[in-house]
This record gives C-alpha cells, sequence and structure tokens, in this order.
C-alpha cells in the first residue's frame, strides 16, 4: 500500500513539474514574440513614411518643418498616415488637384498623398538636401512603385529603372540607387521662404513589372532633408 502511495506521489510531482515547465516555456515564448513586435514597430514606424530635418539645419539655420506651414506646429519629424491596402492604379486615375486639395495626410483610394512645408526662418540663404531612401521591400514591390513629388508646384515622377531597356520608365526620373529613390538638392534657399512638398505613393499598373508576383508586397521608406549630403556615391 506504501508503495502505491508512493508512486502516485511521485507521479503527482512529475505532472506538476511538467506544467510548471510548460507554463515557464510559454512565458518564454510570449516574451520573445513582445520583443520581435516591439523590434519590429521601432523599425516600420507603424509602417508611416516619415519626414526628418537635420538638427543642425534646425538648431543653427532655423529651418522647420510644418504640415500647414505655420510656427505654432514647427516640428523637426512628420509622420504620414499609412493606407491598409494597396492596388496598382495609373498616374492617369489620381487627381489633378493632389498638390492643392489639402495640407497634411489626403491619401486616396491605392495612393498616399502627403503635404508639408519646409520653411527658412532662420537670416540665411542656403542650400539643401532632400532624400528619400528605401529601406525595405518585399516582393520586389519597388519595381512598380511610383513617387510622384510636387516642389512648389512643379511635379517629378521617379521610379526604378525598366528591367527591359535599363533605362528610365516612361515619363519618370529614374531612382538614385536601389536603396535611394529620390535624390535632389535644393538651391538659395532664402530667408522667410516655405518650400511645400507634396509626396505622392502608388502602384503603377501600368509598369511591365507589375505582376502577380508583386501580390502582398511591402514597401518602408523615409525622407531625410539635410543641409549638406554626404552619400551621394550610395
Amino acid at each position: 500500500m506504501g508503495k502505491v502511495i508512493e508512486v502516485k506521489a511521485e507521479s503527482a510531482f512529475k505532472q506538476k513539474l511538467l506544467f510548471r515547465i510548460f507554463k515557464i516555456t510559454l512565458l518564454f515564448l510570449i516574451i520573445i514574440l513582445s520583443i520581435i513586435y516591439l523590434f519590429l514597430y521601432i523599425l516600420y514606424d507603424g509602417g508611416r513614411f516619415t519626414v526628418s530635418l537635420d538638427k543642425n539645419m534646425s538648431n543653427q539655420k532655423g529651418l522647420y518643418l510644418s504640415e500647414d506651414g505655420k510656427a505654432n506646429t514647427r516640428t523637426r519629424k512628420l509622420s504620414a498616415d499609412t493606407i491598409d491596402y494597396m492596388d496598382n492604379i495609373s498616374i492617369n486615375w489620381l487627381p489633378d488637384n493632389l498638390d492643392t486639395e489639402a495640407t497634411g495626410a489626403h491619401n486616396g483610394d491605392n495612393y498616399i498623398a502627403y503635404t508639408f512645408y519646409v520653411v527658412n526662418n532662420g537670416t540665411e540663404t542656403i542650400h539643401y538636401w532632400y532624400e528619400i531612401d528605401i529601406d525595405d521591400t518585399v516582393r520586389n514591390v519597388d519595381e512598380a512603385i511610383r513617387i510622384m513629388i510636387y516642389l512648389n508646384g512643379k511635379q517629378t515622377v521617379y521610379a526604378k529603372k525598366s528591367k527591359t531597356t535599363n533605362e528610365a520608365e516612361p515619363g519618370t526620373k529614374m531612382f538614385k540607387s536601389n536603396t535611394i529613390a529620390v535624390l535632389e538638392q535644393r538651391k538659395k534657399f532664402k530667408p522667410k521662404e516655405k518650400d511645400r512638398f507634396t509626396i505622392v505613393i502608388f502602384l503603377e499598373g501600368d509598369d511591365p513589372e507589375c505582376v502577380n508576383d508583386l501580390l502582398g508586397g511591402e514597401i518602408k521608406m523615409h525622407m531625410d532633408i539635410t543641409e549638406e549630403h554626404f552619400k551621394e556615391n550610395k
């Protein structure tokens, strides 16, 4: 009888031990998954397109960013709202008044649109660079992505070079490299001037590279505004 009780006690102890190991393992997995989620959230900033101004230009040159161009909304970093899903469209389907219809985020069906200002509140005339970097892509969606920039009303469309011709896609300016989509210099930016930017991002359905393999693709980009540029040969 004593042996039976001893066996049962040993079996109960093993069950408790296994259950404790299971709980510890489950807790460990939850912690690891939480860390991975937090890391990805920080990396992708919620999937948003961000615009950042060089700290030196803000502190020493008097420049600032603003969605409406007013001093009371000045900042060094802006974040555009994202959209849940982006299907391919044609540039001809986009509204004609994208640059003037609103400020801040004004996304539409299957495109991201964001308007903001760079303001020279300093006393010097300066040159600055604006650069849009591609941080990450999934399923080569950058092959058909379009970045349309309005700068003070002037429109330029950027795209990756054609795989067929190795030249710019019709009506576009080629990406600077595989990781730099846009790299341009704004010269002679005078005190009290305001530069109005509208950034539009969409998938061009008429691009030969816009194929089914791109379905489920993602892209992460950000924009930097700097006084000096050190990455031109990147």
